[in-house]
């Protein structure tokens, strides 16, 4: 592989924003990649991945080049040299790679890659509360996993086509390969990476990108046309859409979020799926949340959590993350499931999930709600603990519990 000078600027550009002025790395490739309309799709892959790649090996390529945060722009065009040394490309004769050690770059990787945090690239907290909640083995192998690239899935809208027909046409039109996912009913999955945004099967809301593992959370809900639903935390709502497609659009699906920002994303989405059965609901108060007592069939709370269970997707989480957010944001999952579950009637079921794959965000807190006074009318039918490393998706948790009567 050639480096272009051009593509490289951009690539330092991107990291000095996310690691020194801690923006998100998503957001932040989004702007790269508009930077220059000659460039192909090569070219902003290369963009992309090598960004996502350096932000995953921050601490990696930092102990092995031997710079320390904050990162001026010599920094990380060593940080960059060093991940060109160990993906076998020939660095070009630019000022930025002079007096490179290569042979030097290649053994401190060998001896730094006997210590896991320092292999895996993560925080010793991580490694620490990791270690704790999964055990040696489990670990090892699931922050492993976490730092593969994730695979592209794409969920079927089933209200517009299906998952034959929706292949077929991404062959036909893009020379885009896919395959079924057996026990994924909605999903397909691309052979080789591609911008599935620009194909016009996805401008007619034939299809959303949702990860195998988060297209298991509206199954388990159990929901069926006609009832009443509540999805307590929908975010931009790839769930909320999944549930009303399971739906086929009859009955009502109130989605809920203290963020209006992320439900005017659910609206534009809603409207490109052809979902009509959704009313959207800000909480701002505890108004909304007691309006809705005792009143839904099924309620489903995908918990604020650590994300853990996502690092593949969010590399540069590892970096924002921190031990204090983890304290807290236990408490918020026992605090939203104690108001929420108030929303299920009797017979009704709730789905409690996270995309965590450690246990005193998941199972600890179902076990913690059922011993309580609000859990006590609950039992739990079944539960379900994905570790990425087990299935190759993201890791993720999800218990179904229901109301006696």
């Amino acid at each position: 592989m050639r480096l272009h000078r051009n593509l490289c600027f951009a690539v330092i550009d991107g990291l000095t924003q996310i690691f020194n002025e801690e923006q998100y790395a998503d957001k932040v490739i989004q702007q790269l990649l508009k930077r220059d309309k000659r460039w192909g799709a090569r070219d902003r892959g290369f963009v992309a991945e090598t960004t996502y790649d350096i932000v995953r090996w921050k601490r990696l390529y930092a102990e092995i080049a031997e710079v320390k945060e904050p990162f001026d722009r010599d920094n990380l065009w060593r940080m960059f040299a060093v991940w060109a040394t160990l993906k076998g490309i020939k660095l070009p004769d630019w000022k930025y790679f002079e007096n490179t050690p290569t042979r030097k770059i290649k053994g401190r990787f060998d001896e730094l890659s006997k210590v896991r945090k320092l292999r895996e690239s993560i925080p010793d907290w991580m490694d620490e509360v990791g270690l704790a909640e999964l055990g040696e083995a489990k670990w090892t192998k699931e922050i492993a996993m976490q730092n593969e690239q994730a695979e592209v899935i794409l969920r079927v809208n089933t209200l517009k086509t299906t998952k034959e027909k929706l292949q077929n046409i991404l062959f036909d039109e893009n020379n885009i390969e896919t395959v079924f996912i057996e026990r994924y009913p909605s999903a397909l999955k691309l052979t080789e990476r591609a911008n599935v945004f620009v194909t016009d099967a996805f401008k007619n809301g034939l299809f959303e990108v949702q990860d195998a593992s988060s297209q298991l959370v509206a199954e388990f809900l159990d929901v069926q046309p006609g009832m009443k639903v509540v999805d307590t935390c929908a975010g931009a709502g790839g769930k909320t859409l999944h549930i009303a497609s399971l739906m086929q659009n009859k009955g009502q699906i109130v989605a809920m979020d203290i963020y209006e920002s992320k439900l005017k994303k659910l609206k534009i989405r809603a409207r490109r799926n052809g979902v009509h059965n959704v009313d959207l609901k800000v909480i701002d108060s505890t108004k909304p949340i007691k309006k809705l007592y005792n009143k839904a069939d099924r309620v489903l709370i995908d918990a604020p959590c650590s994300g853990l269970g996502v690092l593949r997707r969010n590399p540069d989480a590892k970096w924002k993350l921190e031990p204090e957010f983890l304290d807290r944001i236990r408490g918020v999952q026992q605090d939203v499931l104690q108001q929420y579950s108030r929303m299920v009637k009797e017979g009704g079921k709730l789905v409690y999930a996270t995309c965590s794959v450690l246990p005193s965000e998941n199972q600890n807190q179902v076990e913690a709600f059922l011993n309580s006074e609000g859990g006590a009318n609950f039992e739990l039918l079944k539960d379900k603990k994905i570790l990425a490393h087990e299935n190759g998706y993201d890791g993720f948790y999800m218990a179904l519990l229901e109301r006696k009567s």
